[in-house]
């Protein structure tokens, strides 16, 4: 669980700011969206492989 302690001086949006930066850095929503269907293992490394590919694509494309 993600949780923030509000200090006595602090104002309720730097809370809430807070708090959306360490829900964000921990995956929660990533995990859940992971979660929510199941991907074949087949799809999955092909979905890999795609993003591996793209990835490679782009360091090519900053080099030059």
């Amino acid at each position: 669980m993600v949780g923030v302690t509000i200090q006595s001086n602090e104002s309720i949006d730097r809370a809430l700011r807070r708090f959306k930066k360490k829900y964000e850095r921990s995956g929660v929503l990533r995990e859940f969206k992971k979660r929510a269907f199941f991907i074949k293992p087949s799809v999955e490394k092909r979905l890999s492989r795609m993003k591996a590919a793209r990835r490679q694509y782009r360091a090519t494309i900053e080099q030059e």
